[in-house]
């Protein structure tokens, strides 16, 4: 029977442990993830958009009877679901209003966005710096859903 070595730290690489807050209780919510489902008006225009000018790529589709109804796209670890809308609430009803969606990325901002705009895209807002030290700009997709691409520091 093999016996297994023990190796010992140096004091210069023993690092004390972090004392852990005991956890609220009862425990809150822990998400490890969200994603978004967006409704859209023009489905095909929506993917195209999503894949060819931000660079997200087609992870799963749905179809209803042979049509495709709704996608899920990916981007590192984010995921955007896009739906045909069926227009039960109009085919004129605003789109995108109210909210904001982040997308955290390391890559570079400004190369990242001259990348963009190399594929067609247009800024709602050049790349910038934050007050909190991030580097942002922004984007809407065709149904005015906003996007802010944020390089974390």
């Amino acid at each position: 029977m093999a016996t297994k070595k023990r190796v010992k730290r140096s004091p210069a690489r023993a690092r004390p442990r972090p004392r852990r807050t005991p956890r609220q209780q009862p425990e809150s919510f822990r998400a490890r993830s969200v994603a978004t489902g967006l409704t859209v008006n023009d489905l095909q225009r929506s993917i195209a958009w999503y894949r060819d000018v931000l660079g997200f790529t087609v992870k799963d589709r749905w179809e209803d009877g042979g049509k495709m109804v709704g996608v899920e796209l990916a981007a590192g670890s984010a995921s955007v679901m896009l739906s045909q809308d069926d227009f039960a609430k109009g085919r004129d009803r605003k789109k995108g209003q109210g909210m904001r969606l982040w997308l955290n990325t390391v890559q570079d901002i400004d190369a990242l966005a001259m990348q963009i705009k190399g594929r067609g895209g247009v800024l709602d807002q050049e790349p910038r710096d934050m007050p909190w030290g991030a580097r942002v700009f922004t984007i809407s997709d065709p149904d005015g859903f906003k996007f802010n691409v944020v390089q974390e520091h």
